[in-house]
């Protein structure tokens, strides 16, 4: 039965890559055997969800597929929780200090949400959710 699930993410530039993440507060673990010069795992979340970030050409020679053109669409969005609103707040500040784009800058999403969406360097989407469970049939 599978026990873990790992996410494999295309990127640009692997070191610059890292210093985003690192800028916005994700961890890597640098004492994996996945970390490497080709590949770099992000951890993410009190689950330690594994997001892989992989040399472009590494991740199409593993894939066997060509890359999806994240100028021309996007091919996932990831969505992580935030405990604060103003968690949220601080991440759009620091995804922008850090060379990223705000598709959606923080606001109220359907009275018990709170959230924003922002475009990492390599063009993919991240959407940050605070979640007000007490307003969520209200």
């Amino acid at each position: 039965m599978t026990k873990e699930l790992w996410i494999n993410l295309p990127v640009k530039n692997l070191k610059s890559s890292i210093d985003f993440f690192t800028k916005i507060g994700f961890k890597f673990n640098t004492n994996s055997p996945g970390y490497t010069e080709n590949m770099a795992p992000m951890i993410v979340g009190t689950k330690n969800i594994v997001v892989m970030l992989f040399e472009e050409n590494f991740f199409a020679a593993t894939n066997c597929m060509p890359l999806a053109d994240t100028s021309k669409g996007s091919e996932v969005l990831f969505s992580f929780d935030a405990e604060t609103r103003e968690e949220v707040d601080e991440m759009a500040k620091n995804v922008v200090a850090a060379g990223g784009k705000m598709f959606s800058g923080p606001s109220e999403v359907q009275g018990w949400m709170y959230g924003c969406g922002f475009i990492d360097p390599n063009g993919h989407r991240w959407n940050m959710l605070y979640m007000d469970m007490s307003k969520m049939n209200g």
